[in-house]
């Protein structure tokens, strides 16, 4: 069998081979999650804010699906890294059944639940009927991205990028392409509204998994998915889930902290939550961007840590970093000059208060780009060597000691504008984190990996 890339190709090239595919993929997956939110804006603020009421639970959703693939990206990586071929298959196959698992608790939920959660989160008419509607569609569709995301994660585990990102190409433009059609009722399809932006997103989730099928099932990869002929086995389970579960938190904290962030902003205003929702749909597209570039590192990081390579492990993460710190300063860049044209992207109606809130919150957030560059390439590291709880104790302390608590105390404190300004102050903690943990964690146990001499760190 020949040497895999991730073992022999120079890493910096190796790192950019790896993650364009995923860095585009990630790219058109926050392209149309600003076209989606725009033409719901298009309707008018209530109607942004109701899907935006809904984020939380989009991000959950997405939060497990993407965290149980993450822990079978980095198995699978080690296991191949390790030559121990027949785990990584049977791991493949684990991953591929556990997305129909994963779907089950959104699936009940958005049958049995979408009405009463909207109604807990506010009393508005309008927002609580299209954020219910809403809610149900993506939540009862999600099998589709559930099984989409295993699919990709499965490939980039074996090296392959460019396929997942047909994966997410497919999805993404369908998603774009019915999002008018649906909500405006062009041409022969219904006037829907903002449940028209729901069956487009499903719609866009269902080809999207369509073309991974075809081709994980219809072609040869380093991996093989068995559907039948195989039992569960618990060990396997047990290591996906030493890093999935981590991750899966991690993620999940985010979406507990969006809905809480919701509740505190709308008791300001409506408008705030609206701004809320604009500013996690732009910053898409520079973490994405970033996330993209994660994605193609983690598997170079597993199969390096997989061959106890500690020379490749650490420039693997070294130049993974430098890559994310130059997204990130662009992002920084962008949204410190031009806040107000951000914004004015979803104002159709020229709302003022829209305006006002959105240029001061988009200042302040964005200097957590920077910082928040650190901890996700150093939580990549920690995810690669199979110690996901440190990744998760990361974002409980941004998010539990940092985010909220002072975002609670700056609202019935300061005011408004200076709840934007606990996202910033949490980054500082976070890096804080994970520098000192990194550090520990290179003493304690990646600079023995291998048998080279010992490098500073």
């Amino acid at each position: 069998m020949p040497e895999n890339k991730m073992g022999v190709m120079p890493i910096n090239k190796l790192i950019l081979t790896m993650s364009w595919p995923a860095i585009l993929s990630m790219l058109i997956q926050a392209m149309y999650n600003v076209v989606d939110s725009y033409f719901v804006s298009l309707i008018g603020t209530e109607a942004l804010a109701a899907v935006t009421y809904v984020f939380p639970f989009q991000f959950l959703m997405i939060a497990v699906a993407v965290g149980t693939g993450v822990g079978v990206n980095s198995l699978i990586a080690r296991r191949l890294g390790a030559k121990r071929f027949e785990e990584a298959n049977l791991t493949a196959s684990h991953g591929w059944r556990l997305s129909f698992i994963s779907w089950t608790p959104f699936l009940i939920t958005g049958l049995f639940f979408a009405g009463p959660i909207m109604r807990a989160m506010t009393d508005t008419p309008y927002i609580v009927t299209n954020g219910e509607m809403y809610m149900r569609i993506v939540l009862i569709g999600s099998v589709f991205i559930f099984v989409q995301i295993s699919t990709e994660k499965i490939l980039q585990s074996t090296g392959s990028m460019i396929i997942p990102m047909l994966c997410s190409l497919a999805g993404g433009v369908s998603n774009i392409v019915l999002d008018p059609l649906l909500i405006f009722g062009i041409g022969p399809f219904p006037k829907l509204g903002v449940l028209g932006a729901a069956v487009a997103t499903v719609g866009g989730q269902l080809i999207g998994m369509s073309v991974g099928q075809s081709i994980l099932f219809g072609k040869k990869h380093a991996v093989k998915v068995s559907v039948r002929g195989w039992k569960w086995n618990r060990q396997i389970i047990k290591d996906i889930y030493a890093v999935g579960g981590p991750a899966i938190l991690m993620q999940g904290l985010g979406s507990i902290l969006q809905f809480s962030m919701n509740l505190i902003l709308g008791s300001f205003t409506e408008t705030a939550v609206a701004v809320m929702g604009i500013y996690g749909r732009l910053q898409s597209f520079i973490f994405m961007p970033v996330i993209g570039l994660n994605q193609g590192v983690l598997p170079i990081l597993g199969y390096n840590y997989g061959a106890r390579n500690r020379k490749r492990f650490m420039l693997a993460y070294k130049w993974g970093l430098l890559f994310a710190l130059i997204i990130m300063g662009i992002g920084v860049l962008i949204f410190q000059l031009f806040p107000r044209q951000l914004v004015g992207i979803f104002n159709a109606e020229g709302d003022q208060e829209l305006y006002t809130i959105g240029v001061q919150a988009f200042r302040a957030i964005s200097w957590c780009f920077l910082p928040a560059a650190f901890g996700i390439m150093s939580s990549s590291v920690f995810q690669a060597s199979g110690h996901g709880f440190l990744s998760l104790w990361g974002s409980l302390i941004r998010q539990f000691v940092g985010i909220l608590p002072m975002a609670l105390i700056f609202a019935r404190c300061f005011g408004l504008d200076m709840v934007w300004y606990s996202f910033s102050l949490a980054e500082i903690l976070g890096t804080l984190y994970f520098a000192i943990v990194l550090k520990v964690m290179y003493d304690k146990e990646y600079r023995r990996l291998g048998i080279a001499p010992d490098e500073p760190f």
